[in-house]
């Protein structure tokens, strides 16, 4: 099993396997600390700030159980779109890229 420290999850790109979206990149973790281990709870991805605070999107959080995989550049997570596109403030489509 390899250990990751949070310096090297906040590199990973995250993907949605179930339509292939890039989610973005960790921002922050959530934790549980016992006095002798703890354990990732999830990873959040975090939201716009918007334009002076306006248009502000939520953090997504992604539970642990929803990560398939982590790679060496990817992190694979399996989510229905609806489940974070229910959000109070839904995040904006991935843009498509000209090519």
């Amino acid at each position: 099993m390899k250990r990751y420290n949070t310096a090297d999850l906040r590199k990973l790109q995250i993907i949605n396997l179930c339509d292939g979206s890039c989610l973005g990149y960790a921002t922050d973790f959530e934790f549980e600390a016992d006095h002798d281990a703890g354990r990732l709870l999830a990873l959040v991805i975090g939201g716009s700030s918007g334009f002076f605070g306006i248009g502000k999107q939520d953090d997504l959080i992604i539970p642990w159980r929803m990560i398939e995989c982590i790679g060496e550049d990817t992190i694979l997570v399996r989510m229905n779109p609806n489940e974070y596109t229910s959000c109070v403030c839904p995040r904006k489509p991935p843009r498509k890229r000209i090519r």
